[in-house]
């Protein structure tokens, strides 16, 4: 597997200096290695005529896997590397890159905010969206929140360079199988807008919704997203609201069965 290479090659390296052994030199210029973790950056390093690419990921061997997948391509070469939102929006203004790709599923700000926060500041750069969650649901919000493309971390190996140049070339992608699923959803299931009651919900809200459906209790939910339990609760109550449902418990049993359904 390309990730366990990128692992082995590293400890190789190491070793190489703990005994004072010369390290080879690298055929192209290299982005820095972000395996531990945290935001990375390095101006410095000379970068051939690639395109410059932020990846953006809060597992650190799923992000370094994914780059250096990125970086085996001679035409595209990660120039920073960084695992939340606000380190994101820093990368982008100081390095300029050409394509963002972000984890929807971020803690903190998820990577929908990341992404209109983007569109705001930065209106023409794309946002490629790698996501845990398959169900066209999430595709539909990224595209609508500015994404130009969405890839799930499944396919993310297979596709993710393909979907790389469609979106970097002004083009739209989702793979074939979210495709026919997108086009489904949109088109086919939905006789008016607003049909599905949870196209109301925000996308924190949904978020919430999913993790209520998983069995999370409002702490739990409140640590993971980095959010008061109090802003948790307030939400839960919109969602009570929007959804027409009486009471907490009505709450928990709409979102076990909504996500049920999507999870099989």
């Amino acid at each position: 597997m390309k990730l366990m290479a990128a692992i082995g090659k590293e400890a190789k390296t190491r070793a190489r200096k703990a005994t004072g052994q010369p390290q080879p030199l690298p055929s192209k210029p290299q982005a820095p290695n972000a395996l531990s973790g945290g935001t990375v950056d390095n101006p410095k390093v000379e970068l051939p005529d690639a395109i410059r690419i932020i990846v953006v990921d809060d597992h650190p061997l799923f992000r370094h896997g994914l780059t250096q997948l990125i970086n085996s391509d001679d035409g595209y070469a990660v120039c920073g590397e960084a695992s939340s939102a606000p380190e994101a929006m820093t990368l982008v203004r100081k390095l300029k890159p050409r394509l963002v790709i972000a984890d929807l599923g971020l803690k903190g700000p998820s990577g929908l905010e990341l992404t209109k926060s983007l569109r705001v500041e930065f209106p023409k750069l794309p946002v490629l969206i790698i996501s845990m969650h398959d169900e066209p649901t999430y595709a539909v919000r990224s595209l609508r929140a500015g994404a130009s493309g969405y890839v799930t971390k499944q396919d993310a190996l297979g596709s993710v360079l393909v979907a790389v140049r469609e979106v970097i070339d002004g083009r739209i992608y989702l793979s074939p199988s979210m495709a026919s699923e997108v086009i489904s959803n949109v088109v086919l299931t939905k006789k008016e807008p607003g049909a599905n009651p949870t196209d109301n919900l925000t996308d924190r809200e949904l978020e919430i919704l999913e993790r209520i459906g998983k069995g999370r209790e409002v702490k739990g939910i409140a640590k993971a997203l980095h959010l008061s339990p109090k802003t948790v609760e307030t939400h839960r109550a919109h969602i009570k609201e929007k959804l027409n449902l009486e009471n907490a418990r009505q709450v928990v049993r709409f979102a076990v069965q909504w996500t049920s359904a999507r999870h099989g």
